[in-house]
């Protein structure tokens, strides 16, 4: 059971990045959005996780925030994508895209390869 849950925990990491990129590719969001988001989809996330990568995720240049008022206390800071942070979410998309396909090629057809045996 803990490999199993190695496991789950190194892909999670591994595509969380891509997955903030994507829900801020229509529209910007708040970090409490981004969280309800992510564990809708069933990647749990805490905050302590998504700060961290926010902040390092706009030193890449990948992201901007903004300070917007609230009606319902302090002024907010919502994330958009920057136009860097636009292409290099393209270039995930499509690269994970590919991914997908092999995969799928390889673990849809265990048999092939004893066919041409």
């Amino acid at each position: 059971m803990a490999e199993k849950q190695k496991i789950e925990s190194q892909l999670r990491k591994g595509i969380l990045e891509y997955c903030i990129l994507g829900v801020l590719k229509n529209e910007k969001a708040y970090a409490s959005d981004i969280i309800r988001t992510l564990k809708k989809a069933e990647l749990i996330v805490v905050e302590g996780t998504l700060y961290p990568l926010l902040t390092r995720m706009k030193n890449e240049g990948w992201l901007n925030y903004q300070w917007e008022e609230s009606t319902q206390g302090p002024p907010r800071k919502y994330y958009y994508l920057t136009e860097e942070g636009q292409f290099y979410y393209n270039e995930i998309e499509n690269y994970w895209n590919q991914l997908i396909t092999s995969v799928n090629l390889i673990t849809n057809n265990k048999n092939s390869h004893e066919q041409n045996i």
